[in-house]
This record gives C-alpha cells, sequence and structure tokens, in this order.
C-alpha cells in the first residue's frame, strides 16, 4: 500500500540557485503550556525543474526522493506569482 503524499503551501524567498527554490512554510501551532497561537517556519529547499518561480511567488511543494543533500521536495504548482 502506498504512502500518501505530504503536501505543503509556502513562499518562495529565494530562486538564486539553477533549478532550485528556498519554499518558507508558516504555521500556526498553540504553545502547549501558554495556549497562545505561535507562529513556526520551516524552510525546504524544493527542486523547480523549468525555473519558473521567483521570490515571493506562492507554491505548493510535495514530497519526492532524495534529488541531492538538501533536497527532499519538488514544486507542484504556482499558486500566485508575486509582483514583479
Amino acid at each position: 500500500m502506498r504512502q500518501r503524499v505530504k503536501r505543503r503551501e509556502g513562499t518562495v524567498v529565494s530562486a538564486r540557485m539553477t533549478k532550485t527554490v528556498m519554499v518558507q512554510v508558516d504555521r500556526l501551532v498553540q504553545h502547549p503550556l501558554y495556549g497562545k497561537r505561535v507562529n513556526q517556519r520551516a524552510r525546504f529547499m524544493a527542486h523547480d525543474e523549468a525555473g519558473q518561480c521567483g521570490e515571493g511567488d506562492r507554491v505548493i511543494i510535495i514530497e519526492s526522493r532524495p534529488l541531492s543533500r538538501h533536497k527532499r521536495w519538488r514544486v507542484s504548482r504556482i499558486l500566485k506569482r508575486a509582483v514583479r
């Protein structure tokens, strides 16, 4: 039986590398003791084969096989382009 593919929605914060973008994923998490909602962020390196993504774009990334030392995600689609 196949596993469900992990998906994350985030913002491209760096597109300077060839075929690679850095995607920042923000999420709200409730603090375990105090109950206040806190912003948590994680940054993922994602593979962008066509090189279409630019900084500020909203994208969906999906988990994939290891593509390099740090890359384990691929850009699935671009939701919203940034104003350039």
